[in-house]
């Protein structure tokens, strides 16, 4: 490899860093996660620095990266294609674009650079509450509505699996995949302390969310852990079992003595069917 070829690579390298925890920092870090990968139609409102509001959108149409709307208003849809090294610093150069953008323009998506990230634009104190939808007919409120939308919001529709935000924690998702039912919980705890308290929680037969329900693995997006539960019944019977789980998860989670063999080997299960999305 030449010496051109080698400064080339470290200078993309050095535009482009890995970041573990994209979103770390950011009000509601867990929501963030679970609307840029699994919630097929949700929306929550975050307030920027400039005092400015703006809504985050699981999904825009045609999976774009942003819009103004006719209003003003920016919207900015986490379900999209990133290639950049970082997508806080995407998402935040979509929401400094469209500050540029015309209303009722798309803001499209281009190459950061080395920009400020959402957690620099965005107000700390701010609340990202969470709204779920049962479609996308949000996409179309207080707009003309053109030849063919609706037709093209009934496909849309059609894709949605029924999807409920439980109250009673944070940032747990009911959904139906027919003939199946998940819970989705995103936990922000640190990874090694979390997967040595579930491993304590299975040993004890204490690591389900009542009868018929079966912590079935987890999965890793953006340096969190989202383990996943099967189950039978609907998201209002979970409500009660996801905080009397949430106790006993502290219990094990402040507890710091070596494992036991068992919980080794429990560890090791639920380890093995670890995936990693981001």
């Amino acid at each position: 490899m030449g010496k051109k070829s080698r400064n080339r690579n470290k200078t993309v390298k050095e535009r482009m860093p890995f970041v573990a925890r994209t979103f770390e920092g950011l009000p509601g870090e867990a929501d963030w996660i679970a609307l840029r990968e699994f919630v097929p139609s949700a929306t929550a409102y975050v307030k920027l620095k400039t005092g400015q509001t703006i809504r985050v959108c699981s999904s825009l149409p045609g999976s774009g990266a942003g819009i103004v709307r006719p209003d003003g208003e920016i919207w900015v849809g986490l379900q999209v294609a990133h290639n950049f090294g970082d997508i806080s610093r995407d998402l935040a150069h979509v929401v400094e674009t469209g500050l540029e953008t015309e209303p009722g323009r798309p803001i499209p998506l281009t190459d950061p650079g080395v920009g400020a990230r959402m957690q620099d634009l965005v107000e700390p104190a701010s609340s990202f509450d969470v709204e779920m939808h049962e479609g996308f007919d949000y996409w179309v409120e207080g707009v003309d509505e053109q030849p063919g939308t609706a037709e093209a919001l009934a496909d849309a529709n059609e894709t949605i699996a029924p999807t409920v935000r439980l109250s009673s924690v944070d940032s747990a998702y009911w959904t139906e995949m027919t003939p199946h039912r998940y819970l989705r919980w995103v936990m922000t705890h640190d990874e090694q302390q979390l997967l040595n308290a579930l491993a304590r929680l299975r040993a004890a037969g204490a690591d389900t969310l009542g009868e018929g329900t079966k912590l079935i693995g987890h999965f890793r997006a953006h340096g969190l852990l989202v383990p996943v539960w099967e189950f039978e019944v609907d998201a209002e019977a979970l409500e009660k079992p996801t905080v009397e789980f949430s106790r006993r998860l502290d219990d094990a989670l402040a507890d710091d003595s070596p494992l036991t063999s068992e919980q080794r080997s429990a560890r090791g299960a639920l380890t093995s069917r670890q995936v990693t999305i981001r």
